[in-house]
């Protein structure tokens, strides 16, 4: 029996999801959750990964953008809109809210560029501390 077809954005983006979360891994990270999904009344409502920075106690929510190739025009972080933007903060709020975390946060986009059949390692740009929140009491020093 043949597996179903899955459309190549879903498969790339899945691909993509999977190498963030190697590099976070990589770089120290303990992943906490993926693909969670806080708030069962709004499904609209997910994380692509919520990782934990052990080196300034703080949480990390991220998202994960996807790219064929690099443009050198503009940076690729306008792909999250306002509208994103919006329902990304409501789901890390509610998170905060049901996990009883009370420490430091923040919320980070991983941009990866490449496709799973390049035959060439994907290039990754972390972008820590993207402002998503408007209250900053609780991040980490922005200065660091």
């Amino acid at each position: 029996m043949n597996k179903p077809v899955q459309n190549v954005s879903v498969a790339n983006g899945l691909w993509g999801e999977n190498t963030a979360i190697s590099y976070l891994q990589k770089h120290g990270y303990a992943i906490i959750a993926r693909n969670a999904r806080p708030c069962r009344k709004d499904a609209r409502l997910e994380i692509d990964a919520i990782a934990y920075d052990k080196s300034c106690d703080t949480v990390a929510f991220v998202e994960v953008k996807q790219h064929a190739r690099r443009s050198n025009l503009q940076r690729r972080i306008r792909s999250v809109d306002r509208r994103k933007m919006n329902l990304l903060r409501r789901a890390c709020v509610s998170w905060l809210l049901s996990s009883g975390w009370k420490g430091s946060y923040r919320f980070d986009v991983i941009e990866i560029y490449g496709s799973p059949g390049d035959g060439s390692p994907p290039a990754v740009d972390h972008i820590q501390r993207v402002r998503l929140f408007s209250r900053t009491d609780r991040f980490v020093n922005w200065n660091d």
